[in-house]
């Protein structure tokens, strides 16, 4: 059966093991037959290099690259987790990554894919944060700490990002609507597909007299989310732990 998969925000940590193994599942049957697999960001729950050491992070690399040799293309986009993914990471895994936004021909659509953050815009603070983590200089100021100095400060984000969110409104970190309208209008697709809000759905709605869709994709924590796209259709699916 011919299908691309698209999965996003599987923040795979060495706490979570479950979830590591249902990636590496997902990796050794559905994707190896695939036409491609997209990783539309936050892989990780923290990537703080290329020169990570820890075995957890090998092994997943490892599996990455055990489906690219077996003939699978695998995607990979920066998500607000994982932006310090770089040139090592796709040298090793023989993924090939994308910039923040993409259109591909998805079986003869024309599709905008992304992580989805840059559409969050009523969110100021994490935009305005965004741009700084974004910022070439930035990282490369981050790159060149000792790679346990650069633990300790990805810590304090991650605790610091945990305490903002459960001060803000459901609303304030979901998308704007007019940011889709016209990012949709921008790269002149009809379909978008994204990740990073974890509220996996199906929306159709009209955009100047012309039917569009954007499907989001689920999160990882308690089980896996899937988008599988076919030339006759597609489905948003749960992967449930076993």
């Amino acid at each position: 059966m011919k299908e691309t998969l698209f999965i996003s925000d599987l923040h795979l940590d060495p706490a979570r093991p479950a979830i590591t193994e249902l990636f590496f599942q997902l990796l050794k049957t559905r994707a190896a037959n695939a036409d491609a697999l997209y990783v539309l960001g936050d892989l990780f729950e923290m990537w703080l290099g290329d020169d990570d050491p820890s075995p957890g992070s090998a092994a997943v690399m490892d599996a990455l690259r055990a489906v690219t040799a077996g003939g699978t293309p695998v995607f990979v986009m920066h998500g607000n987790r994982d932006f310090l993914i770089g040139p090592e990471f796709a040298a090793r895994t023989g993924c090939t990554v994308l910039p923040d936004s993409a259109v591909i021909d998805l079986y003869g659509e024309r599709t905008l894919i992304m992580h989805g953050d840059v559409l969050c815009t009523d969110d100021v603070a994490y935009q305005a944060l965004r741009a700084q983590v974004r910022d070439p200089r930035w990282q490369q100021q981050i790159l060149a700490l000792p790679f346990e100095e650069r633990v300790r400060l990805g810590r304090q984000l991650r605790n610091t990002s945990r305490e903002e969110v459960q001060a803000k409104s459901a609303e304030i970190m979901d998308v704007n609507q007019e940011a889709v309208d016209r990012t949709l209008r921008e790269h002149q697709v009809r379909l978008l597909i994204h990740g990073h809000t974890h509220r996996p759905a199906v929306h159709e709605f009209d955009l100047d007299g012309q039917p569009v869709r954007r499907i989001v994709l689920g999160d990882w924590y308690t089980q896996g989310s899937l988008l599988s796209f076919r030339p006759d259709g597609f489905d948003l699916e749960t992967l449930p732990l076993s």
